[in-house]
């Protein structure tokens, strides 16, 4: 039943095994009884339709499959005291984990209305995936859980996020054959490249071959015993065998093969702790084959369930209306004889209990999967001291994410000794300009190094793929038990975890309610290399829309930052790394670009998230003519040159102009909490004047935050419409029609007072565009007078 064996045999009890078997058996008809009764929850009486729940929901085919594997994971943490978490990746397995938690005391303890007896195993029962109750996955609800049940092929992303500088612990990591078929699982096996034995813990992959997904076969379910061992060998795992139907010879495999894996995961740390230069290691992963739906019946209206795609959710559909089915639910509750597990009261019997492990132990007891009760403040410095020195607005040019880079680089530094604070991207640290962080730490990485290489050691504090579900996945599991990150990457591409942003939000927002749950650090994007500055590479690296799906979630957990210089960014990165329980979406330019505020000013007017630009402005002590909006480092440089052309033609236009740092200001201030209320939104926007708002990204966003405002009717928003190429920088901006000349055409267009004298405006700013075009079509680059612009006013 195993291969990969060592030297060392072990043997284990007939009793022990029946005692684990036992177990099994409890956890299996918990998970049964979850899914189908709200009443009887003994079978203390002969079963009713009454007993049974309305909707039937859940998932039992990989049910059993995860018992069985919890089960035998308590007698190994028992024996060996090991400091171990549970991953489930099939994730709609809710019922085995909500099972296990109740037999282990865990649920109990967090919800004490679920109580050991009869009346909260009833409650137990009608509480799943009912109104008002838990949902039919792993869930936040679930204590143990640091892995939702939607979040399909990230499990073993998250389990070595969450050993990564945690040394002692194991991430147990239940890995689903049909979720072993998404791109971001069938990546993450590579993580074992960038494991440090000494300084992080250990994943173990169980990977789970029940053989079916929803109705179709899993794929590696189908390939031959050899190539799949060929093809974990080759991911560099030593794969151990598990295979079978036959529960008492299957309790013996797996036994045995937890010894072995476990004997092996001892010698590798010990091995790699008497080392100077530490070899990569081949860690053990197990490969459980059992029948989808194991234990349950075989078949159903004359249809074989049990092995096949129909174990998948709900076996036995219509009990409450069919005696058919009535029986044989009924039989299959009892083939676990619930009579001999619990005693008269309700309560497993102690000789089971005593299977589970000790206090912090238990694995949904165990603070890293509770990782706020974990969470130390990082040791931050002052990032005043890293401003950028400014006498005038304009007077410097510099880029802000290498000035990030040197205050992220101190952060690494002070927290060397706590191992608490990780940068994760997709291969862009440098790109992105952050080069100041490689003179404190380097890439980790455990693959071989050859001299040409740069900033790669065993053990580093920038963890680089060239995968951003593994990024992000990586990230999210680190958080998760109780750390810090960020995550920097290209804006276009950092769409590719949607799906993984939404999840961890989701997370994030239904924890805050659960009171058990202690807050985590925030998870902080850095989004550099952003659409206004992406010449080289064109259309294809140029997407801002991130910030749209952001702003979907709920207001108390997102926040998006558009700091327009270096010291507004210092000032926002240091609140976001301070911060909990928060998605934060920062977006800086990385090119050298004119800096407007001294640090005492950013961070004001970051402290503020909006505020007039007095020094930009001329409208002191009267009312404006026009308000001129602008959020986002290219969108501020073209207001002021727009500002400036204003001014230098209708001195006496009064002009307000509008910065906005924090996004959500713009929101009403009873959509969310950093919202203005509409007094201080009319004020700084007025009630009835043109607002010519320059955006970062896709405009109608603007329009989506502002739309109950007074003056929404009068806010006409800039920004990017879908229109690119590899061209200049200013061109970016002409092809999106959010340039200084078109603001400027703007301006004249929504004032009626200026529409008949200042045609020559309009036609000299129509006349630039075309010498724009002409002339970088000749000279590829922008022109003069674009590229040497300053604020001069």
């Amino acid at each position: 039943m195993t291969e990969n064996s060592t030297e060392t045999h072990y043997t284990h009890t007939e009793d022990s095994l029946q005692a684990i078997d036992a177990y099994w058996r409890a956890a299996n008809y918990l998970s049964v009884g979850q899914m189908y009764l709200r009443d009887n929850p003994l079978l203390r009486e002969p079963l009713k339709p009454e007993h049974i729940k309305a909707m039937l929901l859940g998932h039992w085919g990989t049910t059993p499959g995860q018992n069985f594997i919890y089960a035998h994971l308590n007698r190994l943490i028992r024996e060996h005291d090991l400091n171990m978490i549970y991953l489930s990746g099939p994730g709609h397995g809710g019922p085995a984990l909500v099972a296990n938690t109740y037999l282990e005391g865990t649920y109990s303890e967090v919800y004490s209305n679920i109580t050991q007896d009869e009346a909260g195993m009833k409650k137990l029962f009608t509480q799943f995936s009912f109104p008002g109750g838990i949902p039919s996955h792993v869930s936040p609800e679930c204590p143990g859980s640091i892995h939702e049940g939607g979040e399909l092929g990230y499990s073993l992303s998250h389990a070595f996020g969450a050993v990564f500088d945690n040394p002692d612990l194991i991430a147990a990591c239940v890995v689903g054959d049909g979720e072993a078929e998404t791109g971001p699982l069938a990546t993450a096996w590579h993580s074992n490249k960038f494991l440090n034995p000494v300084t992080d813990g250990t994943v173990l992959p169980i990977l789970h071959l029940n053989g079916y997904k929803i109705a179709n076969p899993a794929v590696l379910a189908r390939i031959s015993h050899e190539e799949l061992q060929q093809l974990f060998f080759g991911y560099g795992w030593t794969p151990y065998f598990v295979e079978g139907d036959d529960p008492k010879i299957m309790h013996q495999a797996m036994a045995k093969t937890l010894d072995e894996v476990i004997q092996s995961i001892h010698a590798i740390r010990q091995q790699a702790s008497g080392q100077d230069k530490i070899e990569r290691p081949r860690w053990p992963m197990i490969i459980l084959r059992s029948p989808k739906g194991w234990t349950g019946p075989k078949e159903v209206n004359g249809l074989p369930v049990e092995g096949t795609f129909r174990a998948h959710q709900v076996p036995i559909t219509d009990p409450a209306t069919h005696p058919g089915h009535l029986a044989q639910l009924e039989s299959w509750l009892k083939s676990y004889r619930p009579e001999e597990l619990f005693d008269e009261a309700g309560r497993l019997i102690p000789e089971l209990q005593a299977l589970a492990p000790l206090e912090n132990r238990r694995m949904g007891a165990n603070p890293h999967a509770n990782g706020g009760l974990l969470l130390k403040d990082l040791h931050m410095p002052d990032f005043r001291s890293y401003a950028v020195p400014l006498e005038k607005p304009g007077s410097i040019h510099e880029s802000d994410t290498t000035v990030l880079g040197r205050f992220l680089r101190d952060i690494i530094r002070l927290n060397e000794s706590q191992r608490n604070f990780r940068l994760f991207g997709p291969d862009e640290t440098l790109s992105n300009k952050l080069n100041a962080v490689f003179e404190a730490t380097n890439r980790q990485w455990e693959g071989e190094q050859i001299p040409t290489d740069e900033f790669l050691a065993p053990d580093g504090r920038v963890m680089e793929m060239l995968s951003e579900h593994q990024c992000e996945g990586w990230l999210e599991g680190y958080l998760l038990t109780g750390r810090h990150g960020l995550f920097n990457s290209y804006e276009a591409f950092i769409h590719i975890v949607d799906s993984m942003f939404n999840q961890h939000a989701k997370w994030l927002k239904v924890t805050r309610g659960i009171p058990w749950r202690r807050n985590i650090a925030s998870l902080n994007y850095l989004l550099a290399s952003h659409v206004w500055r992406q010449d080289h590479n064109g259309f294809t690296h140029q997407d801002p829309g991130f910030i749209d799906l952001v702003v979907n979630k709920k207001s108390e957990i997102v926040r998006v930052y558009l700091p327009p210089d270096a010291n507004c960014l210092l000032s926002v990165m240091d609140h976001c790394l301070r911060s909990r329980h928060y998605v934060n979406v920062v977006v800086a330019g990385k090119h050298p670009a004119p800096q407007w505020l001294d640090m005492p000013s950013a961070v004001t007017h970051c402290t503020r998230g909006i505020g007039i630009w007095t020094w930009a402005s001329n409208d002191t002590g009267y009312e404006p003519d026009v308000v001129m909006a602008c959020a986002g480092d290219v969108p501020t440089l073209e207001t002021l040159a727009a500002v400036s052309i204003l001014r230098q033609y209708l001195p006496d236009l009064k002009i307000r102009v509008v910065n906005v740092v924090d996004l959500m200001r713009l929101q009403s201030a009873s959509e969310h909490p950093h919202g203005l209320d509409d007094t201080a939104f009319d004020l700084l926007f007025t009630e009835n004047k043109p607002v010519i708002f320059a955006f970062h990204g896709y405009p109608w966003l603007i329009h989506r935050l502002t739309y109950k405002r007074t003056n929404h009717r009068n806010i006409h928003v800039r920004g990017y419409k879908e229109e690119g190429t590899i061209t200049t920088p200013f061109d970016m901006t002409v092809l999106n029609e959010l340039d200084r000349y078109h603001l400027v055409q703007d301006v004249v267009d929504r004032l009626p007072q200026l529409r008949n004298r200042m045609a020559y405006l309009k036609q000299q700013m129509q006349d630039k565009l075309i010498e724009h075009r002409q002339y970088i079509n000749t000279y590829g680059q922008d022109m003069p007078e674009v590229r040497n612009w300053t604020w001069g006013i």
